[in-house]
């Protein structure tokens, strides 16, 4: 099993496993960061975000690679967001979705899907099938990631759909370190969604 997972790095150069190993520290504290609605979910994401930029062009992973550029500039965004207040209260807590942002989710989704598409198409790089599921998660991150920057219960779910599929995609790549890393992503953005709940419940309440 660990020779399945991890013999593929013996080829890999040395400072690719080392800033793989850094972004997915940072980037495990920046799910666990989001699950607690602290700001520094920001900072240690765009450190992970900023790394993964340069990882997934090496490996060829182009929708990724925009999800991960897309991040930095979300995280700067949400960062702002999250810290405005008005008359010392939080003026963006955590709330559900309208029907405004549904629409405005789908729209996101499908332009993002067509975007890649023109890339992948431009660049030739539909020449495996995870090119194709690389696709289909951009858009769902691209939503899932605007939707936490505007501090939306609802971003959690596409999270954990996201993580869930990136996981075999990266192990077919043989990006296990990056695989294991999703899948972790997966146990902690249920226990987001869950914890985000409890404090969207007892705010109404």
């Amino acid at each position: 099993m660990l020779e399945f997972l991890f013999s593929q790095y013996k080829n890999y150069p040395t400072h690719e496993i080392v800033l793989e190993l850094t972004a997915i520290i940072f980037g495990l504290l920046s799910v666990w960061f989001a699950k607690k609605d602290n700001i520094w979910v920001f900072p240690t994401g765009i450190i992970n975000t900023a790394i993964y930029v340069y990882l997934l062009w090496k490996w060829s992973l182009l929708g990724d690679m925009m999800i991960n550029f897309y991040y930095v500039v979300m995280s700067i965004y949400g960062w702002y967001h999250w810290t405005r207040k008005k008359d010392n209260a939080v003026q963006y807590p955590i709330s559900g979705m309208t029907l405004s942002e549904k629409k405005w989710s789908l729209v996101i989704f499908v332009l993002t899907i067509l975007f890649v598409v023109a890339v992948y198409t431009i660049f030739d790089k539909f020449t495996h099938w995870t090119s194709y599921l690389d696709t289909f998660v951009t858009g769902i991150f691209f939503v899932g990631m605007w939707l936490m920057a505007k501090r939306k219960i609802e971003n959690w779910i596409l999270w954990i759909i996201g993580d869930i599929i990136s996981i075999p995609m990266y192990l077919a790549k043989g990006y296990s370190f990056t695989a294991i890393q999703y899948l972790i992503f997966t146990i902690i953005a249920v226990y987001g969604y869950i914890e985000w709940k409890r404090i969207l419940q007892e705010k109404r309440a």
